[in-house]
């Protein structure tokens, strides 16, 4: 699967509770899609990327 250390990601425990309940390719498309949406908002804005405290 994806070989992120999830405890200490902050995107780990969303990636956890996806990895439950959907298949592999599911996970890898939506990863995908939620590291693209960031970098899209991240590069429009011009801010840094600042991660949501868990």
């Amino acid at each position: 699967m994806l070989r992120i250390k999830r405890d200490r990601a902050p995107i780990g425990a969303w990636l956890d509770a996806l990895d439950s309940r959907a298949p592999k390719n599911v996970i890898v498309v939506a990863m995908a899609n939620k590291l693209a949406r960031i970098a899209w908002a991240v590069l429009s804005s011009g801010n840094d990327y600042r991660p949501v405290a868990a």
